[in-house]
């Protein structure tokens, strides 16, 4: 496709990441914000450092665009967000709002699912990232008489290219990956399955295995704060964080790596 259909496609995706900004938005600040697209940047806005934010599609909607904001102009979003006075923005403020950008995603890959299937995303706090040849789409989020907050999309050609592709494209890309039957995959639904979670492993020449005893420590390949995986016959389906329950071990999922029903797609 051009580059005008490259843009117009652009467009249509970041008025629906928009409506879904501004709803996170408001939901982190109590105080109602609308967000909307505009035709051309405003470069006197865009003043201080850039706070810029990775997020990575994948699925049948693949690729990278990032969201960048600007200090000082967020300092007053994130003294809403945060409860208290911000002076300069931090590293707690961008944690802040990199969890506003995950519950905005989180809404707008609902409406993306009906077009291109249900994406998983990871978002990725950046710093200095060259957006020189990536496609510009910019945004201002703003409240009731208060001044405009500059925001700014940039789309790398991948997802330029899935945004675009044509629709005779896509259901031959859904025919590989064939959606399940509801009333198929009701029927099963009561079947037990077993999974488990997988903290790490390690591999041991059988002299090792033979000299374990009572008090040995095996070391496993992954640090202490990188997440537990969680397995389905034998496959990762989703990754998350340790929790006791009860006296119980359990997992709270933070990222579910595909859709769960693909696994069931043979």
């Amino acid at each position: 496709m051009d580059n005008q259909g490259n843009h117009q496609a652009a467009r249509i995706f970041a008025g629906g990441f928009a409506e879904s900004l501004a709803e996170s938005l408001t939901g982190a600040a109590g105080l109602p914000w609308q967000v909307k697209i505009l035709d051309n940047p405003d470069p006197s806005a865009q003043e201080g450092q850039a706070i810029q934010f990775r997020l990575t599609l994948e699925g049948a909607l693949h690729g990278d665009f990032l969201v960048e904001f600007y200090a000082p102009q967020v300092t007053e979003l994130a003294s809403q967000i945060c409860g208290h006075s911000v002076q300069a923005f931090s590293d707690e403020h961008g944690e802040a709002l990199g969890k506003v950008l995950s519950s905005a995603m989180a809404g707008f890959s609902t409406s993306l699912s009906a077009q291109y299937g249900a994406p998983t995303f990871k978002i990725d706090r950046e710093a200095g990232l060259a957006t020189g040849e990536m496609l510009v789409i910019p945004l201002v989020a703003s409240r009731e008489n208060q001044s405009g907050m500059p925001v700014t999309l940039y789309f790398d050609g991948q997802l330029l290219a899935a945004l675009s592709s044509e629709p005779a494209t896509r259901d031959a890309a859904e025919a590989e990956n064939p959606a399940i039957d509801p009333a198929n995959l009701k029927l099963v639904l009561d079947v037990e399955l077993n999974v488990s979670l997988r903290f790490g492993q390690r591999q041991l020449p059988l002299r090792e295995v033979l000299e374990l005893a009572s008090g040995s420590v095996i070391e496993l390949d992954r640090q202490v704060d990188d997440p537990v995986e969680l397995l389905l016959d034998g496959k990762v389906i989703a990754r998350g964080e340790a929790v006791i329950v009860d006296g119980n071990y359990g997992l709270r999922v933070t990222e579910i790596c595909q859709p769960i029903a693909s696994h069931f797609i043979r």
